[in-house]
């Protein structure tokens, strides 16, 4: 897992690098594809199919401005002031990888920022307390609490991660300390939280993937695939 991970993250570096006013969500699906097959893995969303859905056709999830998640890739242009949501999995000789981020188009408003910033410190926060002997509340916890005011969309959360995308347990973005799941050393979880400007009320557009915001306003998306450690939690799918 810690190469699927690695490769994960030098792709979304790849894709990081590559977002600017005047680029589609193709173009940068297409990025997604070259880069994981050039380190010998394929891309883990495409054909990807639960309860009855459409087969997923990207590699990546790209999600603009109101859409949270699963925003499929399109020829939408990305303009300067957008915020974009880019979701990857990775699979490397059966082990899959999930992470994602939110970053600006160009120079992004300070409310914007604001948003993106406190919904990364929110996964640091829930990366720091992803500790054996703690349980999954702890890690729901450390997360809702940096919300800062900003709206935490409660229906969709971190998972379990291994030799497939979603498996047990969820991993909720609020939450009671002291509950749930006691996490043990070797683990991994996909940690995941989402905030947004307004009201976390969200709906599912007619394509049965893209998940918008239903107030239109804006959100963001973190996540790392983390395992968890006889001490530190492991972070697979950063470069270290």
């Amino acid at each position: 897992m810690r190469q699927s991970g690695r490769i994960n993250a030098e792709v979304r570096a790849a894709l990081r690098g590559a977002v600017r006013p005047g680029v589609t969500g193709l173009e940068l699906d297409a990025i997604a594809h070259r880069e994981i097959a050039a380190r010998g893995a394929v891309p883990t969303f495409p054909g990807y199919a639960p309860g009855g859905r459409p087969p997923y056709p990207g590699a990546i999830c790209f999600s603009v401005n109101e859409e949270l998640v699963h925003g499929i890739p399109s020829d939408r242009v990305l303009r300067e002031g957008d915020i974009v949501s880019i979701d990857l999995g990775v699979t490397y000789r059966g082990f899959v990888s999930d992470a994602a981020f939110t970053v600006a188009v160009g120079a992004a408003s300070g409310h914007a920022e604001r948003l993106m910033s406190t919904t990364e410190a929110a996964l640091e926060s829930g990366i720091r307390a992803a500790c054996a002997g703690a349980r999954i509340g702890d890690i729901a916890h450390a997360i809702g609490s940096r919300a800062n005011g900003y709206g935490i969309i409660a229906e969709y959360g971190g998972h379990g991660v291994g030799r497939e995308m979603h498996e047990e347990p969820h991993v909720p973005n609020t939450g009671l300390p002291g509950r749930g799941l006691r996490l043990k050393p070797g683990m991994v979880l996909a940690l995941e939280p989402m905030f947004c400007s307004g009201d976390p009320a969200t709906m599912e557009l007619a394509d049965r993937w893209t998940v918008v915001m239903r107030d239109g306003g804006l959100s963001a998306h973190f996540e790392e695939t983390v395992a968890i450690t006889d001490g530190e939690p492991e972070v697979f799918t950063r470069i270290r």
